[in-house]
Parts: C-alpha cells; sequence; structure tokens
C-alpha cells in the first residue's frame, strides 16, 4: 500500500514537458498524433495580430471514419473560463458587475450562506473557498434548460472547503455561479449572451455555446481504453458545464480569439480590462488570473481543457503577440497514449518555448501494476485452493493473522482505489469513469477483487468439514 501512495505521488510529480521540436509543425503533429493514438486535431499559430499556420488533421469520428474539416469545432474544455471571465469583465466595464461585491449581491440565494460572502473577484481567481472536488460534483438531478439555475441554487447551500480568500483551489463551481450571475445580470441565457458579445464580433463563425442540443458536426471524443482510444457515442452539449468547459471552437476561431486578447484594442473589452484579466488576481495567487494561468518566468498565459474524450491546450505570450492553439479529440492515457507531448509540444513549437520532457515509465509501471493486481488476486484464489490443506492446518495466533490480514489489507486497499484516489485526482469515482474508463475499471477491479480473494481465503479455512476448529486443532471449543 506504501508503495501504490509512492508511485500515486510520483505521478502527480511528472508534468509532460516534451522539447520544442525543430521539425516542421506538420511532420510533428503527425508524428506525435499517432504516438498517442489520437484520432484527430485542429490546430492554429498566431503572431503579432496575423494567424500564421492552421490546419486540421486526422478524423473527427474514428468509428464513422469522417474526417476533421477546417469547420469542424471541438469541445474547448476549460479554456472556456476565460470566456466566461471576459463576459464578467465586459459587465464590470458597463458598470453592472462590481469585483469586489460578494456574489449573494447579485445571486439571491447566497444571501446569508458561508458560500455567499465570496466575492466576484475571488470566484474568478479561484479563491472563494471551493474545492475541486466540490467543483466535479453534481448536487442536482435532471437537465433541461434551467439546469444551470438549479444547480448553482445548489452550491448556495454548499459548506466551502475553507473561508474564501483564505486559499487557492481550482474549482468548476466558480464559473458555474459566474455564469449563473452573467444571466441574471444581462438577463439573458448565458449561451446566449457569449454568442453575442464575443463570438460573433471576434468572428468565431464555426463556434457556439453548448445548447443541450446533439450537433454531429462536432469532433467526438475518445476516451483511453488500454493504450488506444474508445470512441464516446455522440450525445447533447452540456448546458451546466457550459460556463465551465462548455464552449466548442475550431482551432482557427481560437486563433482570432487569442489576436484579439493580445491586439492591444479597445474592442469586445478595453486594453485595460484585458491586461487586468492576465494579471495575477490577487496577491495570492500571482499564478491565476480571470480565466487564465499565468508564468511569469516566460510571460506565458494559458489555459487546457479536458472533457470526455477531449483535451486542449492554448499558450499567448501577450508581450510577443504570440500564441497557439491545440485541440484533439482523444482523453490521455496514464502512461500510455497520452496526449501531453502533443498538445504541450505543438504548442511550444508555434511560441517559440522551450522546455524538457518529463519521464512517463512512472505512470506507465503504475498502470501496468493496477492492471496485473486483479489478475494476481485470481491466481491467488486458485493458489488457495490448491494449498488449502496448508493454509488450514495453520492454528494459534500466528494463525488467525494469516487468516485474517488479507481481508483488513484488501479491505483498505479498497477504501484508495474506491474513496481516496478519487480525491488525490479531485473527482468522483464516477467522473473518472466518464474521463478515463480503463483507470476507472481498474481501481474497481482491484477494490473488488482483492476483498473477493481474502473472503474467499477465509471460506477456504472454515470451509473445513474435518468438525474441527480451524484455530483449534485438537478439537478443543
Amino acid at each position: 500500500m506504501l508503495r501504490l501512495l509512492i508511485v500515486l505521488a510520483l505521478v502527480s510529480s511528472f508534468a509532460t514537458q516534451p522539447e520544442a521540436p525543430a521539425e516542421p509543425i506538420e511532420d510533428f503533429a503527425a508524428r506525435e498524433m499517432e504516438a498517442s493514438a489520437v484520432p484527430g486535431l485542429s490546430y492554429a499559430v498566431v503572431a503579432e495580430g496575423n494567424i500564421t499556420s492552421s490546419g486540421v488533421s486526422g478524423l473527427a469520428n474514428a468509428r464513422a471514419e469522417t474526417a476533421v474539416m477546417p469547420e469542424t469545432p471541438f469541445g474547448i474544455g476549460s479554456i472556456s473560463k476565460s470566456f466566461t471571465a471576459l463576459a464578467v469583465m465586459q459587465l464590470v466595464e458597463a458598470g453592472d458587475v462590481d469585483l469586489d461585491a460578494p456574489v449573494s449581491s447579485y445571486l439571491d440565494r447566497f444571501a446569508d450562506q458561508a458560500a455567499g460572502v465570496a466575492t466576484i473577484r475571488q470566484l474568478l481567481g479561484h479563491r472563494s473557498g471551493l474545492s475541486t472536488l466540490q467543483g466535479n460534483t453534481t448536487y442536482i438531478e435532471g437537465s433541461g434548460s434551467d439546469v444551470l439555475e438549479r444547480h448553482v441554487n445548489a452550491l448556495a447551500l454548499v459548506q466551502p472547503a475553507y473561508t474564501p480568500g483564505d486559499g487557492w483551489d481550482y474549482s468548476n463551481s466558480n464559473y458555474q455561479i459566474l455564469g449563473r450571475v452573467i444571466e441574471v445580470v444581462s438577463e439573458r441565457r448565458y449561451r446566449d449572451y457569449i454568442a453575442t458579445n464575443i463570438l460573433e464580433p471576434v468572428g468565431m463563425d464555426d463556434s457556439f455555446v453548448a445548447d443541450g442540443e446533439v450537433h454531429e458536426s462536432i469532433a467526438t471524443g475518445h476516451t483511453p481504453w488500454f493504450g488506444g482510444k474508445r470512441t464516446i457515442s455522440p450525445g447533447p452539449t452540456d448546458l451546466l458545464t457550459a460556463p465551465q468547459g462548455g464552449i466548442l471552437a475550431t482551432g482557427h476561431d481560437l486563433g482570432l480569439y487569442m489576436i484579439m486578447m493580445m491586439n492591444g484594442e479597445d474592442d469586445v473589452l478595453s486594453v485595460e480590462g484585458k491586461e487586468l484579466m492576465l494579471r495575477g488576481a490577487d496577491a495570492a495567487s500571482p499564478w491565476y488570473g480571470f480565466g487564465w494561468y499565468l508564468d511569469s518566468d516566460d510571460g506565458s498565459a494559458w489555459h487546457g481543457g479536458t472533457s470526455p474524450g477531449v483535451e486542449t491546450l492554448l499558450v499567448m505570450v501577450p508581450g510577443e503577440q504570440r500564441g497557439a492553439v491545440a485541440l484533439a479529440n482523444a482523453g490521455s492515457g496514464l502512461g500510455f497514449g497520452e496526449t501531453g507531448a502533443l498538445l504541450n509540444g505543438l504548442t511550444s513549437h508555434g511560441v517559440g518555448l522551450e522546455y524538457s520532457s518529463g519521464p512517463s515509465w512512472p505512470r506507465k509501471a503504475l498502470f501496468v501494476s493496477l492492471a496485473l493486481l486483479p489478475i494476481f488476486y485470481v491466481l491467488s484464489m486458485a493458489w488457495a485452493w490448491r494449498f488449502r490443506t496448508a493454509i488450514r492446518a495453520k492454528s494459534g495466533v500466528g494463525g488467525l493473522f494469516s487468516w485474517w490480514f488479507p481481508l483488513l489489507a484488501t479491505a483498505a486497499s479498497a477504501w484508495v482505489f474506491v474513496w481516496l484516489v478519487p480525491r488525490l485526482f479531485g473527482a468522483p469515482l464516477g467522473t473518472i469513469r466518464e474521463f478515463s474508463p480503463d483507470f476507472h475499471l481498474i481501481l474497481v477491479a482491484s477494490a473488488v477483487t482483492g476483498i473477493v480473494w481474502a473472503v474467499f481465503r477465509l471460506g477456504v479455512v472454515y470451509g473445513d468439514r474435518s468438525g474441527r476448529s480451524p484455530a483449534c486443532p485438537h478439537g478443543w471449543r
């Protein structure tokens, strides 16, 4: 068990950081797509106010063998947070929202609630006190056009993990709440506001916001499945997650978006407003602005996005007016079929940043070890049955320990697999199943087969029909 926790710690310490490739960007993309089993890709590179390179490659749906087209939108995941932040800043500049006012000033359900004291600025900068796990938890049932309103109303009753302003924790709940603030203040649906005030003025003609409908034109997601990818059946876009990760866009359209953010002009937002978004939200979190991660070492602003079966990365260097975005319709596996080399390598190529690659073997070792664990337990059951006479012959305290300790150990392991590991990842077990079904299967199979093995072993011991108590070989009762 200690070994497992050490490996988990190693996994979290290795960021995938491939070296900036010197080969043509098209050749690099083709090679890394094959290595990571990514079906389809859309990308764009911008410099000094122009899209200098853009392209698409591969399949929008591997099962149907439909090609990615320049107009094929991808779910951009949490890159959408920058759009929500931009919309909030538009309302700030219009005088309708105060960055330092509590959210309860705009949403009545938050009045007299612990979560209601968080300010708009704290929500934008992930300083509201709501945790990552809370942000990945659904608090209502059903769907419908009012799903965001109902979910945010339920969030109002959630006790924050810590006092607003006391810590930093990335939480989707913050941007769900902000999405609802936009709706209440503007008196328009979130998707309508974003389309009218951002997408259309920027010229993002092939992009849209989740509307709860099925769109066959979208790049289909592909989740990791033991080194390969498994196609997700297309479903309706999710209204609830729209403010945190529900915008769908092409690489070319996101190139236009980056140009707008770096052009030094007053357009959909003032120059001062854009600069504020790209500064640390407050002194306690200089690495995160309003919907953007910030790196003071290289002057970059960036955000990644993860949706079921889709992963994205957008990187800008505003001081140099350079940026790049990569959209892949595949989720990253653990050690195998990882998308990091493709996304990070392509964007680093586009903006001219260099960085070294971390080893993938710790993640591969973890995945293989966990995948083999259920097989080990099944073989152990066969071994226990074959050597049942020797196992039953044990006696005394040593015998009791030998018989019962495996049940305690595997119960503890099951707790780690189905409770602790999801919390280390900041997501419920059901969310892990949605994003990484192979890893979810391994966790559940390891937990279940471990306990089954321990119980089977006890059955072998106490199923002795000799009439003697296993713990008392001389027949004393």
